[in-house]
C-alpha cells in the first residue's frame, strides 16, 4: 500500500464531457491508500452534468471501518501527548494550504455537488477560518487553578481528549462542516474516523490529502467512503462494540435519533446537528425591500438545500399581500443553471438524484396538505422550464423554485422539513401569533425576524425556541467563531464552531494535589469561623 503523499491523483480513462478527469479514489487509513477489502466500488457524478463522472471510490466494508478505527486507536496515544501548540501549528498549516488551493477546491465542490461557485467559495473560506481560529486555540486550551478550602493543597482542572471520534457529515457543505468537526476534535487531542458523504467523496479525498500534507501524523484522521447505511452504520455500530468514544453527525433528524439512542445506552458523547423548519417573521415595521431580499435568499440559495434554509415564511396580515406580490416578482425572475458555465445563477441543481426524489415527495406532501401552489412545477425539463433557466435541463437535476400559500398550523407541510427550493407562506394576525407560529414546528435550528420595532426584536429573541436567531437578517449564514446548532428536533444541544465546540470534544479532569503529607477531608476538616456575639444596637446609627 502506498502512502497518500507518495502519489498524485490517479486518473481513470473516461468519456467525460469537456475532458474532465475521472479519479480513482481510495480510503485513507493510517496514511495509506486502500481499496475496500471486498473490492466493491461506487461512482460520484456531477448533478449539473450527469454524464460527468468524478471518480470511483471504495464502498467500504465493516472490515475497512474497523481497520480505520484500529488506526485511530493506535495513533491516539502519541497524538494526545503531542503539545497542543504543536497540534495548533499543524492545523494552521492546513488553513494556509486551503488558501493556496482554494480556487481548485471551490471548482471541485461546485462540480461535485452543484453549488454555485460563489457559495462553494464561502464554504471553503469557512473551513479556512476554522483552521485559523483553532490554530491559536492550541495555546489557549485552558484549564484552571482552583483554591482549596484546606491548607497545603492545590486543585486543578484540565481538558482531556475523549479518544476516537466518528465523523459523519452531509454533502451540502462538504468542506466547511467536516472541518467544523475534525479541527476542534484533533485540537483537543482526539483522533478521527471520517465517513465521507456519499455524494462528495472526491472533495473529501482531496481534503484528507491536504490534511496530511500539512504535517498530520498517520492515523490521526482516517477517511472511509461509502453509504450511510453501510460505512456510516458500521461506524455507529462500533459504539456498541466499545471501539468509538464519540459520534459527531450532521444529517436527518430520524438518523440522528438512532445515533443518539446508540450513544446514550453506551454513555458515549454524541453531537447531533439535524434538520430544520426555520421560521422567518415579517412585521409591518420592517424594511420590506430588505426583508424580501433576506427571505428570497434564505429560501432559494443553495436550491434550499441548507439545514438553515427558510421553511415557514410568517407574514403579518397587514403587509401580507404587498410582501407576497413583491416576493413573487423575484421568484419568477430566478436564474437557474450550472454556475461553472453561466454567470448570474442564483442556484444550480439538486445535490444528487437522491435528493431530487425526496424533494418531489415533499412537494406531493404540500399538495396533499391542501396548500395553494403559487409557483413551481417540479423538475425542470426542456418542455417544462422557467424563463430564466440557462442550459439544457436534462443534462442535470434541476428543480423549479416553489412557493405555497394558505399554509396553516394544522397542515403537515407546516411542520415537515422540505429540503429543496420551496417555501411555505403563513399569515399571522399579530406579533404574539407570529411568535407562536414560529415556535409551533417540532424543529428549533435557525430563526429570523424582520422588524424595526426594538421591543418586537427583543421579545422574539427571548421567546423563540431555536439555537440561532437573525434580527433583520436571513435564517442562513454562520460565522466560524459563533456556536452553530439547534434544539428540539434540530439537535441535542451540542454546538459546532467557536470556543463552545471544545466542550463537545473534551472532558473536564479535576486533580486534587495534596501537599501536606497527611489525609485532609473536604467538608469535614475545614476550619470553621464562629460568629462573635456583640451587644450592639445598630439601629441607633440611622
Amino acid at each position: 500500500m502506498t502512502h497518500v503523499l507518495e502519489t498524485g491523483f490517479e486518473i481513470i480513462e473516461s468519456e467525460n464531457p469537456k475532458g474532465r478527469a475521472k479519479i480513482r479514489g481510495y480510503n485513507i487509513i493510517n496514511g495509506e491508500l486502500r481499496q475496500s477489502s471486498d473490492g466493491e466500488k461506487f461512482e460520484s457524478f456531477n448533478p449539473a452534468l450527469l454524464k460527468d463522472c468524478l471518480g470511483e471510490f471504495p464502498l467500504s466494508s465493516k472490515e475497512d471501518v474497523h481497520d480505520a478505527i484500529s488506526a485511530a486507536t493506535e495513533a491516539f496515544g502519541s497524538w494526545s501527548s503531542t503539545p497542543a501548540p504543536t497540534r495548533g501549528q499543524i492545523i494552521g498549516n492546513m488553513g494556509r494550504l486551503l488558501m493556496q488551493y482554494k480556487d481548485d477546491i471551490v471548482r471541485l465542490e461546485t462540480r461535485e455537488i452543484g453549488k454555485t461557485l460563489k457559495e462553494s467559495a464561502g464554504s471553503v473560506q469557512e473551513a479556512i477560518d476554522t483552521c485559523l481560529f483553532f490554530q491559536s486555540e492550541g495555546r489557549r486550551l485552558y484549564g484552571q487553578t482552583v483554591n482549596s478550602e484546606l491548607p497545603d493543597k492545590e486543585l486543578f482542572t484540565y481538558r482531556r481528549p475523549l479518544g476516537v471520534c466518528g465523523i459523519i457529515n452531509a454533502c451540502n457543505f462538504p468542506a466547511a462542516v467536516p472541518f467544523w468537526k475534525m479541527i476542534p476534535a484533533i485540537m483537543c487531542g482526539n483522533t478521527c474516523v471520517w465517513k465521507s458523504p456519499q455524494d462528495a467523496p472526491l472533495l473529501s479525498f482531496m481534503l484528507a490529502r491536504i490534511m496530511h500534507e500539512a504535517g498530520l501524523p498517520n492515523g490521526v484522521i482516517n477517511l472511509v467512503h461509502g453509504k450511510g447505511s453501510g460505512a456510516g452504520q458500521y461506524l455507529v455500530d462500533a459504539v456498541d462494540e466499545g471501539l468509538v468514544n464519540k459520534i459527531s453527525f450532521t444529517g436527518s433528524t430520524s438518523v440522528g435519533k438512532m445515533i443518539g439512542e446508540v450513544c446514550g445506552r453506551n454513555l458515549v458523547s454524541a453531537s447531533l446537528e439535524l434538520g430544520g423548519k426555520n421560521p422567518l417573521v415579517i412585521m409591518p415595521s420592517a424594511d420590506l425591500e430588505n426583508a424580501i431580499e433576506g427571505a428570497y435568499w434564505a429560501g432559494f440559495g443553495t436550491a434550499g438545500q441548507r439545514c438553515t434554509s427558510l421553511g415557514n415564511l410568517i407574514i403579518h396580515e397587514d403587509i401580507y399581500d404587498e410582501f407576497v406580490n413583491k416576493l413573487m416578482d423575484k421568484v419568477r425572475s430566478t436564474t437557474i443553471g450550472d454556475s461553472m458555465e453561466y454567470d448570474g445563477v442564483l442556484y444550480g441543481p439538486m445535490l444528487s438524484e437522491r435528493y431530487a426524489i425526496d424533494f418531489l415527495k415533499a412537494l406531493e406532501m404540500c399538495d396533499s396538505s391542501g396548500a395553494t401552489k403559487l409557483w413551481g412545477n417540479g423538475r425542470i425539463t426542456t418542455e417544462n422550464k422557467p424563463d430564466n433557466f440557462l442550459g439544457t435541463p436534462e443534462e442535470g437535476v434541476y428543480m423549479w423554485p416553489h412557493v405555497y400559500s394558505n399554509v396553516t398550523e394544522d397542515m403537515e407541510c407546516f411542520h415537515e422539513e422540505i429540503f429543496g427550493p420551496a417555501i411555505t407562506l403563513v399569515k399571522a394576525t399579530d406579533f404574539e401569533h407570529a411568535l407562536h407560529l414560529a415556535n409551533a414546528s417540532p424543529y428549533g435550528l435557525s430563526s429570523a425576524i424582520y422588524t424595526n420595532d426594538r421591543l418586537e426584536a427583543y421579545r422574539f429573541k427571548t421567546g423563540i425556541k431555536a439555537g440561532m436567531t437573525g434580527i433583520n437578517n436571513s435564517t442562513t449564514g454562520a460565522e466560524a467563531h459563533l456556536p452553530f446548532g439547534g434544539v428540539k428536533g434540530s439537535g441535542n444541544g451540542t454546538r459546532e464552531s467557536g470556543i463552545w465546540v471544545i466542550e463537545s470534544y473534551s472532558y473536564w479532569h479535576a486533580v486534587n494535589d495534596e501537599l501536606s503529607g497527611k489525609l485532609q477531608l473536604a467538608q469535614m476538616d475545614v476550619e470553621e469561623i464562629d460568629f462573635i456575639e456583640a451587644d450592639v444596637d445598630y439601629s441607633a446609627l440611622s
